[in-house]
């Protein structure tokens, strides 16, 4: 979609016209109107995620592993939601599913297949310590969801040397808004995952300015003038733009390698991200003028 297609998109003054205008885009299966904004999105995810398996299967081995690290997020959310079905306890007959149908990972899968036949919190939280994602700690929705976060963030900068950056990133992003923005310690077993990529000195600090002036250089960056916890979702869009920039570099590379495949992989993540912001704002209104570029960039 690019800059100009996202903004058509957010610019529309309705969510249909919104899907409608996707509708003739790659976004386009799935979207369709009468869909609700959140519907839409997931669609839009389920795309990026369709087209990163596509890309994986063309790789040898190596090009594989660094697709699946970068693709983690979609077994994340999958197993966010089962995790919320299963507190939820057994439906009744008749009633409608809490969540939508997980996402269809196939060689993206990292543990999935195991994780879906869990039946307890505690089941899902043995199943998760005996696979790749480790022993988060605990077997809460917090534990679970930020454990699973940090372990991903550590794989990613181990498996992906090219995505160290945003691994690093992203880690402090979540530590921080973890800590000091929710107010709730980690579990000590991901403190200590999230030591290795920001050091014992940032993972030690008792505030958020300590905090952000013992991050090491890959991951300072980010929060860089964001001198309170509060404003920290201003760096989501930061992450997004360098996310953007450096996979644009690696895919100007004429190499074989990971590089082109990693840069691919980081610009379709970054496209369908502002999409979904995008659609976002077509639902709330949208319209030229109506709202301000940074709104695009924010969190949705």
């Amino acid at each position: 979609m690019g800059a100009e297609g996202t903004g058509q998109v957010a610019a529309s003054g309705e969510l249909d016209d919104a899907l409608r205008y996707l509708a003739a885009t790659p976004y386009r299966h799935g979207v369709t109107p009468g869909v609700t904004p959140a519907e839409a999105q997931r669609w839009v995810s389920a795309t990026l995620l369709w087209h990163l398996r596509i890309l994986a299967g063309w790789q040898p081995a190596t090009g594989a592993d660094a697709v699946r690290a970068l693709a983690a997020g979609f077994e994340i959310s999958n197993t966010e939601h089962h995790l919320s079905e299963l507190a939820a306890g057994p439906r009744q007959l008749g009633t409608e599913r809490l969540h939508p149908p997980p996402y269809r990972l196939g060689a993206l899968a990292i543990a999935w297949t195991r994780l879906a036949r869990t039946r307890s919190p505690s089941e899902l939280h043995t199943a998760l310590a005996a696979s790749a994602w480790g022993d988060l700690g605990g077997d809460s929705p917090a534990a679970i969801a930020t454990g699973m976060r940090v372990s991903a963030a550590v794989r990613l900068a181990a498996a992906v040397p090219d995505a160290a950056r945003w691994a690093a990133a992203r880690l402090a992003l979540i530590f921080g808004r973890e800590v000091f923005v929710v107010g709730r310690r980690m579990p000590d077993v991901s403190v200590r995952r999230t030591a290795r990529l920001l050091g014992p000195r940032a993972v030690g600090a008792g505030s958020y300015a300590d905090f952000r002036q013992a991050l090491p250089a890959t991951a300072g960056w980010l929060l860089e003038d964001i001198d309170e916890a509060a404003d920290l979702w201003r760096a989501e869009a930061r992450w997004w733009d360098a996310v953007e920039r450096d996979g644009r570099e690696l895919l100007r590379r004429a190499r074989f390698g990971p590089q082109p495949v990693v840069g691919t992989a980081a610009l379709l993540s970054a496209d369908a991200w502002r999409t979904r912001g995008a659609l976002e704002l077509a639902a709330r209104g949208g319209g030229p003028g109506d709202w301000p570029t940074e709104v695009l960039d924010a969190p949705g």
